[in-house]
């Protein structure tokens, strides 16, 4: 993946020096509140090495965010395929992101998430991206409003891979962004 620069962030590919701030994020209790799992360092560096690899195939994905001025790894924000939401048809794009607790509320994740829509929407040329989240994840929903995403309470749904376990977890809000949508809103805003 070619890296992308907002003003404050460069969006990158995964590296080895980024090995302990994924694994940070993925066993943290805060950042993975709406979870059913923590990842041991093990599993950690497979599922980064699993992300490095699609963003080599693919050109995105959920990528390292690097404060520019610092060099210092964040969390990630990306879009990826996803086939996670059943009303949805396979190859979904969809945005995320997961950042440490120390970052959050400093409007990384919105400065970077930007970024990405217009990657999506400009140089993939998709019709539509989609996020979604556990329902009581308020700080997710909060970026996906900020972003000019609307819920499609029509389409929430039950995570599939979400164990019955954790009754809890299942029910994520399905929130959406067209193209045409983006574009007004990129022209109403200069």
């Amino acid at each position: 993946m070619r890296p992308i620069r907002t003003e404050r962030l460069i969006l990158r590919n995964w590296e080895d020096r980024d090995r302990e701030l994924f694994h940070r994020i993925n066993s943290d209790e805060r950042v993975m509140e709406f979870f059913p799992f923590r990842r041991d360092r093990a599993t950690a560096d497979a599922k980064m090495d699993e992300l490095r690899g699609w963003i080599d195939e693919d050109g995105y994905g959920f990528a390292a965010a690097e404060i520019a001025a610092t060099g210092e790894c964040i969390g990630f924000v990306g879009l990826l395929d996803t086939d996670d939401v059943p009303s949805l048809p396979d190859g979904a794009i969809e945005i995320g992101w997961r950042l440490a607790p120390e970052f959050w509320g400093k409007g990384y994740v919105t400065e970077a998430s930007e970024a990405w829509l217009a990657f999506g929407f400009e140089t993939l040329a998709v019709d539509e991206v989609v996020s979604f989240a556990v329902a009581e994840n308020h700080r997710s929903t909060a970026v996906m409003k900020r972003l000019g995403m609307h819920a499609d309470p029509a389409n929430d749904f039950d995570h599939p891979d979400i164990p019955d376990s954790h009754p809890q977890l299942k029910r994520h809000v399905l929130y959406r962004l067209k193209r045409k949508e983006w574009q007004a809103r990129k022209k109403a805003a200069q």
